[in-house]
């Protein structure tokens, strides 16, 4: 990863940390400092792909009606495990 200083490192240094950032650099690291296991990662991963699928109706929903952003609400749906009955 390059940073052009240009005699400014203060705003080197910025810049470093917003691509660190974008990249999902210190996500990782914070990720990394302790062990996972498998079956949390395997939580934490389908988590993850929930929130994206969410995200991506919330676009595709915006985008049909002509807007840019979106105040659609999508309530990720109960397993039937966790119903009670």
């Amino acid at each position: 990863m390059e940073v052009d200083v240009n005699g400014d490192i203060e705003k080197a240094f910025k810049n470093l940390k917003k691509k660190m950032a974008f990249e999902g650099i210190f996500k990782e690291l914070k990720r990394r400092r302790y062990y996972e296991k498998p079956s949390e990662e395997k939580k934490r991963k389908k988590e993850e792909a929930e929130r994206r699928r969410i995200k991506k109706i919330r676009r595709f929903a915006a985008q049909s009606r002509g807007r840019k952003f979106s105040n659609v609400r999508v309530v990720a749906r109960e397993s039937s495990d966790n119903v009670k009955s």
